[in-house]
C-alpha cells in the first residue's frame, strides 16, 4: 500500500522569517511538533533551524524528528537571475542533503510584497519570461538533484506568477518530470479559485510532494472583492485548521491514496503572526481529524 506520510512545518507555528523576535523559538517548535504528534518536519526559512548539520542532526534525533524538505524561492523569470537563485538553492539543498532530506520545495517570489501589499513587478509573466521561468527550473532541479540528491518540488502560491490552476497546468507542459515535479499546496490552489482534484486527476504522474491546508471561504470572499495581499489574508484568517475550510480533506486524500505512491504531505497553516500559545493545540487537533478521515495510507511515521 502506498503511504501519504503526514508531518508539520514551521509555518504552522507562524515563522516565515529566519529570524524574527516575534517568531516561535526553533526549539519551542521542535518541541511542540514532536509533542503533537508528528515526526517529519521541514526546514522552514533558511536559517531559522541551525544550519550546522550536526547540530541540527542532533536536535532531530533527540526529538524522535525527520526532515522531509528543505524550502527556497526562485525568481527564475528574471534576466540575470540564475546566480543568485542557485546561491540559495545550493544552501537550501546541501543542508537538506547532509540531514536525510530528499526533496526540495521551490516557490516562486510574490508580485507584490505580501506585508504592505506593494506591487513589486508586473502579476503577468510574458512569453519569454514564461520560458525563462520553466526552463530555469528544468536546469536547477537537474543540478539539485546531480549534485545534491533531492528532488525538487514546485509550490503554486498565491500572489505569484505561477498560482491559478491554469497557471499550474502552464508550468507542468513548460516543465520535465525528470527535473522537477509539484507541490499541491490544497490551501493556495483553493485560494486562488482551483481544483486540487483537478489537478491531480489530470496530472498524476507529476504530484510529487503535498502541502496539506485549507482556506476559509468567508475571508477567502472579502479577499477576492477587496484584492486584499496575501499577508493581509493571513492576517485576517484565510488559512485555517480542518475541517473547518476548503478543500474537503476526505476526497482529496482518497485522491492522492488512488495514485498507488508513497508521498509526503505537510500540514503548512500560515499563521503568520501568531500568539505563541495557539500554534500546539491546532497541530494537535489537526493531526487527530486527518487521522480520522478513513484513508488508509494516512501515516504519520
Amino acid at each position: 500500500m502506498s503511504r501519504i506520510l503526514v508531518g508539520s512545518a514551521p509555518d504552522s507555528w507562524g515563522v516565515w522569517f529566519p529570524d524574527d523576535p516575534g517568531q516561535t523559538p526553533y526549539t519551542r517548535f521542535l518541541d511542540e511538533v514532536a509533542a503533537s504528534g508528528y515526526q517529519w518536519i521541514e526546514l522552514g526559512p533558511y536559517g531559522y533551524l541551525p544550519t550546522d548539520p550536526e547540530r541540527l542532526t542532533d536536535e532531530l534525533a533527540s526529538r524522535g524528528l525527520k526532515l522531509s524538505a528543505g524550502t527556497v524561492f526562485e525568481h527564475l523569470h528574471q534576466d540575470e537571475s540564475w546566480d543568485a537563485v542557485w546561491s540559495q538553492i545550493e544552501d537550501v539543498a546541501k543542508l537538506t542533503a547532509a540531514v536525510g532530506g530528499r526533496h526540495v520545495v521551490v516557490i516562486p517570489e510574490m508580485w507584490r510584497d505580501p506585508a504592505t501589499g506593494a506591487v513589486l513587478e508586473d502579476r503577468t509573466l510574458t512569453p519569454e519570461q514564461w520560458k525563462r521561468k520553466t526552463d530555469g527550473m528544468n536546469r536547477l532541479g537537474k543540478a539539485m538533484f546531480e549534485q545534491y540528491g533531492v528532488r525538487a518540488q514546485y509550490h503554486p502560491h498565491a500572489d505569484s506568477h505561477v498560482d491559478t490552476e491554469e497557471h499550474v497546468y502552464r508550468f507542468l507542459d513548460g516543465t520535465d518530470a525528470e527535473s522537477v515535479n509539484l507541490c499541491l499546496d490544497t490551501g493556495h490552489i483553493s485560494y486562488c479559485g482551483g481544483d486540487n482534484i483537478a489537478i491531480i486527476e489530470r496530472a498524476p504522474e507529476r504530484i510529487g510532494y503535498l502541502h496539506l491546508k485549507q482556506v476559509d471561504p468567508a475571508v477567502m470572499a472579502k479577499v477576492d472583492a477587496d484584492d486584499l495581499p496575501f499577508g493581509e489574508a493571513v492576517r485576517l484568517g484565510a488559512m485555517t485548521e480542518p475541517p473547518r475550510g476548503i478543500p474537503d480533506m476526505p476526497p482529496l486524500l482518497a485522491a492522492v491514496e488512488r495514485l498507488g505512491v508513497d508521498v509526503f504531505a505537510i500540514v503548512e497553516q500560515d499563521m503568520y503572526p501568531c500568539a505563541p500559545d495557539a500554534p500546539l493545540p491546532i497541530a494537535k487537533r489537526t493531526r487527530n481529524y486527518l487521522g480520522s478521515c478513513g484513508i488508509p495510507s494516512v501515516r504519520f511515521n
